[in-house]
């Protein structure tokens, strides 16, 4: 990403927000770390009433359902198991229900989910299953199974519950699972001993899996009661000191230590008995204390949530400051910096152009006065607020001296160009006197070559005055027929054979325009026979028209690009100042001065003869209407003749 183009509120703003962006972001996800675990422990409680509660009331009738599976596959009647499976769809419905509500899938996490959809997809077996042990096609071992893998898969879902942000709360909540697994482990020995004394005796192996089964849930038992806190353990001890206790660890290790090949041996309405009190006993101990847990998870999502109140406070306040602290720094930077631009830029765009041109209008300027003061403080911007002073106090001092300068190269021009001037009119003066008192041709002819070069000097001297910003020293107080100011302009052209002056209305030129006219109108000509062929001839034509008179001068030479004729025109409307390492266009720049002078429009255009007209314009207030005829001159016109100021040449 390029940030060379950005403005500088764009770069500071980005030096602010970034920063404070990342602290923001990191305090967000500091909260979020620390309020997960405290919603979570809130949800604690939700997700035990709709996904442990149901679920225990499920795992609790799908044992009595067991049980009386077996008891049917050993032979007894099915009348109380159909009763117990329509309470049994009872819980798997409510089950359902309940894990699907909007609550329990926002709370529960993707583990959850998953266990609950492992259990919902087990139960969808348990109709196929039934069916079989309605038909007795299914043995009291493989009942067994069945029922117990669907209440494991339930199991695993209340293990899932268990997992929870306090690691007291998860040891004591696993605790409870595990004693409620001890709980199904006696179950299971409960449903295969009910098959067995129904049946009268043990299926092989059954015995080796009623030993196996009490051993594990003694096993479960004494794993749980290890990791639950003192006042439970105390609690379950003296439970487990209860007649009913007692009596049921009795006949199980009657049971086990009887031979397997033939009934227990045992009463079976004491051990139902005994059962169903311990299972009772140990259900509402699992409940009361799941209850006191859960209780307790809120206290201490409190104090969780209280001491994420604090550090986020804290951390929102810390915050809250870097960000006032970095919007006032990088207001504070950039105002100034905005202000140090704004004053750059009216230094550079405003107050130096306006100095220079001042300058060049020859005004006196004061380069303390205008310099000005820029206040920003002594630091580094500062700094660069003084060094803009310096180096626009250096540029305003080296315009004032570029125009001393140039004031004093004017002067040098205009000295050397009034010196020109006098003694080329004096020169002027003696070959008119000279010329009028020969009477031999080629001598005449000699002198009116003479008399030429030196008018064309004389229009080099007046380019010098032009350079300087003066006035040429030639004036007409009468107005001067059109045609004689053409013929001026001829005269002061070099190779003046080539150009025929072929019409030219009859007007005249006001008289304090005409040496300028002449002058410009001599610079076209020049510029027209020196950029076209010698073979070639040059046009001048004059007319009157609304908005004044035009005079056209027209060659036939090579032309000049688009792009180029463009410039001129460009230079001929809006004269530049003079440059004195562009001399070549030196004739353009003179046209240009001498018609801002006066208000005249010149502009070049292609000619149809595939070369250039230039078009002069005399605005209204230079012309003075005359007597509407037309002037054709000859093809190669006589040498005009100098004198006194004026010009004349001969008539068609």
């Amino acid at each position: 990403m390029n940030t060379r183009s950005w403005p500088i509120r764009s770069k500071i703003m980005a030096l602010v927000i970034v920063p404070l962006a990342a602290l923001m972001a990191l305090w967000i996800f500091a909260t979020t770390l620390t309020l997960g675990p405290a919603l979570n422990l809130l949800a604690t409680k939700n997700l035990l009433d709709n996904v442990g509660v149901p679920g225990e009331a499920l795992v609790r009738e799908l044992k009595y359902e067991r049980r009386l599976s077996l008891i049917y596959l050993a032979g007894g009647d099915d009348t109380d198991l159909r009763e117990q499976r329509k309470r049994t769809d009872e819980a798997i419905a409510d089950f359902r229900r309940r894990v699907r509500t909007e609550r329990v899938r926002d709370d529960a996490n993707d583990v959850l989910t998953a266990r609950i959809e492992q259990t919902l997809t087990v139960l969808d077996i348990l109709p196929t299953a039934r069916d079989s042990i309605s038909r007795r096609q299914m043995d009291r071992p493989a009942a067994l199974g069945l029922y117990s893998n669907i209440i494991a898969s339930a199991f695993r879902t209340f293990f899932v519950l268990t997992a929870l942000p306090d690691e007291d709360i998860t040891r004591r909540a696993q605790a409870l699972t595990a004693l409620g697994q001890s709980r199904e482990v006696l179950s299971q020995a409960d449903a295969l001993l009910a098959g067995v004394f129904t049946a009268g005796r043990f299926e092989p192996g059954e015995h080796a899996q009623f030993v196996q089964l009490i051993g594990t849930k003694r096993f479960l038992t004494d794993t749980a009661l290890a990791d639950l806190p003192d006042t439970a353990r105390t609690a379950y001890g003296r439970m487990a000191e209860s007649e009913a206790f007692v009596r049921l660890e009795q006949l199980a290790d009657a049971i086990a230590d009887g031979d397997g090949r033939r009934s227990p041996g045992v009463d079976p309405e004491a051990w139902r008995s005994a059962h169903e009190a311990v299972q009772q006993q140990m259900r509402d101990f699992e409940l009361r204390a799941s209850d006191e847990l859960a209780e307790e998870s809120v206290p201490v999502a409190v104090r969780i949530l209280l001491r994420l109140a604090f550090a986020g406070v804290l951390g929102l306040i810390a915050v809250i400051a870097s960000l006032v602290v970095a919007v006032r720094v990088g207001r504070t930077l950039v105002l100034r910096l905005t202000g140090l631009r704004t004053a750059a830029l009216e230094l550079a765009k405003d107050r130096l152009p306006s100095v220079v041109e001042r300058l060049r209008r020859g005004e006196e300027v004061d380069g303390a006065a205008e310099t000005p003061d820029l206040s920003y403080g002594y630091d580094e911007i500062g700094q660069v607020a003084m060094a803009f002073r310096e180096v626009h106090r250096t540029a305003v001092q080296s315009a004032i001296d570029e125009a001393t300068l140039r004031r004093g190269f004017n002067e040098v021009f205009l000295n050397i160009a009034r010196r020109s001037q006098a003694m080329l009119h004096r020169q002027l003066a003696i070959l008119d006197r000279m010329e009028r008192r020969t009477t031999d041709p080629e001598e005449l002819e000699d002198l009116f070559r003479l008399d030429h070069l030196a008018t064309r000097m004389r229009r080099n001297a007046e380019d010098l005055v032009i350079l300087a910003g003066a006035h040429p020293g030639r004036t007409w107080r009468d107005p001067i027929p059109m045609i004689d100011v053409l013929r001026g302009a001829l005269s002061e052209v070099e190779d003046y054979v080539r150009v025929d002056i072929s019409v030219v209305q009859s007007a005249a030129t006001v008289g304090r325009a005409v040496a300028d006219v002449i002058h410009l109108v001599a610079e076209l000509i020049e510029n027209a026979t020196l950029f076209s062929p010698p073979q070639t001839r040059v046009r001048v034509t004059g007319q009157l028209v609304p908005k004044g008179y035009v005079i056209e001068i027209e060659d036939r030479g090579l032309g000049m690009t688009a792009e180029a004729m463009e410039e001129a025109n460009l230079r001929l409307a809006s004269p530049p100042e003079f440059d004195p390492a562009n001399s070549a266009r030196l004739g353009l720049f003179v046209v240009a001065r001498l018609a801002a002078r006066h208000g005249i429009h010149v502009r070049l255009r292609p000619s149809p003869y595939g070369g250039i007209t230039a078009v002069v314009l005399l605005p209204s207030e230079l012309v003075v209407p005359g007597e509407e005829r037309t002037a054709a001159l000859a093809t190669r016109p006589a040498l005009p003749a100098a004198g006194g100021g004026s010009t004349a040449a001969s008539a068609p």
